[in-house]
C-alpha cells in the first residue's frame, strides 16, 4: 500500500482513492439484482411447469360427495374412514398413489364413508405461501359440485413442488372444470369459500391429543392421519386394509 507523502511546495496530502468502494458496491448491487431476476424467473419457470393443461383421466366412481361441517363426505358405508390431509404434503401425496384406488373401489362397493379433512398444515411451504388453502378449498369446493375424485387425484398426482409455486386460482378452476366439476364450482373457488374451514380444521386437529402422534422423538400431528372407526392408525396399517376390503 501507497503511503501518502508531502514533497516539496507542500502539496497537499492525497487520499485513499474510493473508485475501487464504489467499484464494488456497484457490482454487488448488480449481482444481487441478477440474484433477484434468476429466482423470479425460476418460480416463473416452476409455476408455467405446473400441467394446468394436460388431459385429465376421470375417476370412475360411482359415490357421492358433499360437504358437512366443513369435511368433506364421501360415500356411505358402515365403516367411517377419517383422513386428515394437506393439498401440499408430499407423504399424502404417496398414500394417495397407494390407496387411492382401494378407497374408490370402496367407496363404489358401499364399504366405507370417508371423511377427508382438509388442513392447511404447509400454508408457508409454498412461493407464494397459501396453496394448502387454495388447494383444500378447491377440492371442498369440487366436493360439493360433483368433481372430487377426479380433482383428487389429479391434484396429488401432479401436486406442485413443496417450497415452490403452486396452482394459483385461476389454475385450480381450469383443473377442476377439466377434471368435472360443474354448477357453483368456479364461484366457490374464487370467492375461497371453504378457506376458513380449512384453517378451522387445522386448528382443530392440531391442538386435539387424540390426533397426535410419535415421530422421530417429537409428538404433534401430521399428514395424512388416519383414523378408522374413531381409532388412530397407520396408514398401513390392518385396521385400514381390512376397512377397504
Amino acid at each position: 500500500m501507497a503511503k501518502n507523502q508531502r514533497g516539496r511546495g507542500s502539496a497537499p496530502t492525497v487520499g485513499r482513492s474510493r473508485t475501487p468502494t464504489i467499484i464494488a458496491v456497484v457490482t454487488l448491487l448488480v449481482l444481487v439484482g441478477v440474484i433477484a431476476a434468476a429466482v423470479i424467473s425460476a418460480q416463473s419457470n416452476k409455476n408455467a411447469s405446473l400441467p394446468v393443461n394436460q388431459p385429465i383421466t376421470p375417476v370412475n366412481a360411482t359415490y357421492q360427495t358433499r360437504v358437512d361441517g366443513g369435511v368433506i363426505v364421501a360415500g356411505n358405508g358402515p365403516t367411517t374412514v377419517d383422513v386428515y390431509e394437506d393439498a401440499l404434503c408430499p407423504a399424502c401425496k404417496q398414500f394417495e398413489s397407494v390407496y387411492g384406488d382401494r378407497i374408490v373401489d370402496a367407496l363404489n362397493a358401499n364399504r366405507v364413508t370417508v371423511r377427508y379433512h382438509m388442513v392447511n398444515l404447509l400454508e408457508q411451504q409454498s412461493r407464494p405461501a397459501g396453496y394448502s388453502t387454495l388447494g383444500g378449498n378447491a377440492l371442498m369446493c369440487a366436493a360439493q359440485n360433483g368433481g372430487f375424485p377426479t380433482l383428487h387425484k389429479t391434484l396429488y398426482e401432479r401436486q406442485p413442488e413443496e417450497g415452490g409455486a403452486g396452482y394459483t386460482v385461476d389454475d385450480l378452476v381450469t383443473l377442476g372444470t377439466n377434471a368435472g366439476a360443474g354448477g357453483g364450482y368456479e364461484a366457490c373457488v374464487r370467492g375461497n369459500t371453504y378457506g376458513a374451514a380449512v384453517a378451522q380444521n387445522y386448528q382443530q386437529a392440531s391442538s386435539d391429543p387424540r390426533l397426535q402422534q410419535t415421530s422421530g422423538g417429537s409428538t404433534g400431528f401430521g399428514t395424512p392421519t388416519i383414523v378408522v372407526n374413531g381409532q388412530l392408525v397407520e396408514a398401513n396399517s390392518p385396521q385400514l386394509t381390512a376397512a377397504l376390503g
